[in-house]
């Protein structure tokens, strides 16, 4: 699967929530896009990762 452009295995199918959860990501602060699909936060535990994904995660940062 690709994620922001680098290649990563899947030991297992999972959701795109355990995923996330797994990367360490905080899931309140980022958006996701899908194989080119915006992910609403509420799907995460509904989507199925595939090694053929793509993986698109952005975090929102405050600043001036």
């Amino acid at each position: 699967m690709k994620l922001n452009g680098s290649t990563v295995s899947l030991s297992m199918n999972q959701t795109l929530y355990d995923f996330l959860e797994a990367q360490k990501y905080d899931i309140t602060t980022i958006a996701v896009e899908h194989n080119g699909e915006i992910v609403p936060r509420i799907s995460y535990k509904n989507v199925i990762l595939k090694d053929e994904d793509t993986l698109e995660v952005v975090r929102f940062v405050g600043g001036g």
